[in-house]
């Protein structure tokens, strides 16, 4: 379970190389990568939280016990008083099975102490050590968002400057220039389909113009 975390923390660096090599997303892998340690982590919680139950237990037990032999105890000399040594005798040998059982269960309740505190420890550790690779994962997936971005970029202007973008600027360039001239082809046409008849009826038309302002000069209504 823990060398898991020790294998992720030692080397995240290459499998993040090896991920880029095989053009597998890095960010998706990350994500991968803290799932994977978030599940290891509940799974040592589960064992945590069953080896403090069993600690607990058998705690209780050695406390019922140790309770015992001290009742027992009393119940002896209060025999004893009472001048009953026989039931002294009884409860000086309940007490002798109860003490047994008392110390087996402190024993292994302290084996239990021990390994609930090394667990807790161990998990403590983990649950740190998520948290650094949490951050590292952050950075990383920020880099590698940097990293995507300035690809498109670069590869965005690349395409700007290259010889097809060139040859399509200039093929529009020629053909502005061909409706232009076009342009400039139908107006000359234009001005020499004009016939004489035309032209003389426009200046016909420029006489009686010069004749009207005469006459409106003459009766002063200019």
């Amino acid at each position: 379970m823990f060398k898991f975390f020790k294998r992720v923390s030692t080397v995240v660096s290459s499998e993040l190389n090896a991920m880029l090599d095989k053009a597998e997303d890095p960010v998706k892998m990350l994500d991968q990568f803290m799932r994977d340690m978030e599940s290891d982590i509940r799974e040592v919680e589960s064992s945590v939280a069953k080896q403090i139950a069993n600690e607990k237990m058998l705690k209780r037990k050695y406390e019922d016990a140790l309770s015992i032999v001290e009742k027992r105890q009393d119940q002896a000399e209060k025999a004893i008083e009472a001048g009953n040594d026989d039931l002294a005798r009884r409860a000086l040998e309940d007490k002798k099975d109860h003490q047994e059982q008392a110390d087996s269960f402190q024993a292994s309740w302290e084996r239990a102490k021990a390994d609930a505190d090394t667990l807790r420890s161990k998990l403590d550790e983990m649950k740190k050590e998520y948290q650094e690779m949490k951050l590292k994962k952050d950075s990383l997936k920020a880099r590698a968002e940097t990293a995507k971005t300035k690809t498109k970029i670069n590869r965005s202007m690349s395409s700007i400057g290259n010889d097809e973008s060139k040859r399509g600027f200039e093929r529009m360039e020629e053909k502005v220039m061909q409706f232009e001239a076009e342009a400039e082809t139908s107006e000359d046409l234009s001005a020499a389909s004009k016939s004489l008849d035309d032209e003389f009826e426009a200046l016909e038309d420029n006489g009686v113009d010069d004749e009207l302002a005469a006459l409106k000069k003459k009766l002063g209504k200019e």
